[in-house]
């Protein structure tokens, strides 16, 4: 199955502004890439006429940071700025796998990079849920049965909502409120898992409709994955079902190790467009089901969904995290 994934970000910045952002696929993909991992960066000017000037591309500076995630940094000048990109992977033609008989490692046994994923982090404060934790699963078998048995009950106690998403939502107060966006159901599954001694990392990348029938706008998206059997193997607690064509990006403790962009300094998101989808060895975009009729729409790309996850405050650092869906 081949996969196309594309993504327009713009944003005015009233100063200039040190930008990092994680838009590329993830290593571990490249094997998989068919087209470049496209990263293009443009200065579109200050004026009212932004995007009429000419633009001037701004070359970043690429590096690897902790987790294995590749990250671009650049200086961005004041005024409009566009990040924009394309890819082309060819993936497995198979939802999300099972693994009913992975086993959970001990601790003393974890190799020793992935110990810090049982550990508290920004979002998830697993110093605070021990207790919790124990009384919800304590008594269920260890390993990939306990491992559902949290993704499915985060899946039925948070209700989904945009409007109940803010930077600031910990897991505790996903926990406490009972609503979020699907980053929220994430830290929330992933906290309770690490007080279980189950690994687990916060990732972000594509969720497109695949094969699925249209859901509106497209977004990045957030799920996690837990370390059994000696591999890392997605879970999704917003998702909760088998889904196609999940496109990594970037992994790490919880969404500020992997946010879109982080800027240090003010910036004002003015466009914003993600989404990946299906498409044939010619390229031509494949319909969904139920959808025949209704390309046009499928393939409108206004920038309608802006995400929430923005730093209202911006306050330096300010990041985009968006996972939404």
């Amino acid at each position: 199955m081949l996969i196309r994934s594309a993504f327009d970000l713009q944003f005015h910045l009233p100063s200039p502004s040190v930008v990092v952002v994680l838009l590329h696929l993830h290593p571990s993909l490249h094997e998989q890439l068919r087209s470049a991992d496209e990263l293009l960066i443009e200065h579109l000017g200050i004026g009212a006429f932004a995007g009429v000037e000419p633009r001037v591309a701004i070359v970043p500076g690429d590096y690897t940071d902790s987790f294995g995630n590749i990250c671009s940094r650049f200086v961005a000048p004041a005024g409009h700025l566009r990040m924009s990109g394309t890819s082309l992977i060819e993936t497995d033609d198979e939802p999300d796998k099972g693994y009913p008989d992975a086993k959970q490692a001990s601790i003393a046994d974890l190799p020793p990079q992935v110990l810090q994923f049982l550990l508290p982090s920004r979002y998830c404060e697993v110093d605070r849920f021990g207790g919790i934790a124990n009384d919800l699963f304590g008594s269920i078998p260890a390993g990939w049965a306990r491992a559902t048995v949290i993704r499915d009950w985060v899946h039925e106690k948070i209700v989904f909502n945009y409007n109940a998403a803010r930077p600031t939502k910990t897991a505790m107060d996903v926990f406490t409120e009972r609503v979020g966006v699907c980053r929220d159901f994430q830290h929330l599954a992933v906290t309770l898992s690490r007080c279980q001694n189950v690994p687990a990392r916060y990732v972000t990348g594509y969720i497109g409709d695949i094969r699925r029938p249209y859901s509106g706008p497209g977004d990045f998206s957030a799920w996690y994955q837990v370390f059994l059997d000696g591999q890392w193997i997605n879970l999704d607690a917003r998702h909760n079902y088998p889904r196609l064509g999940r496109i990594l990006m970037a992994a790490g403790r919880d969404a500020a190790d992997v946010a879109i962009t982080t800027s240090f300094g003010a910036t004002g998101l003015t466009y914003f467009y993600a989404d990946s989808w299906e498409v044939d060895a010619e390229g031509n975009r494949l319909p969904l089901p139920g959808e025949l009729h209704n390309l046009s729409v499928i393939n409108n790309t206004n920038g309608s969904n802006m995400p929430t996850q923005t730093n209202g405050s911006q306050a330096s650092p300010t990041q985009i995290q968006a996972a939404n869906t």
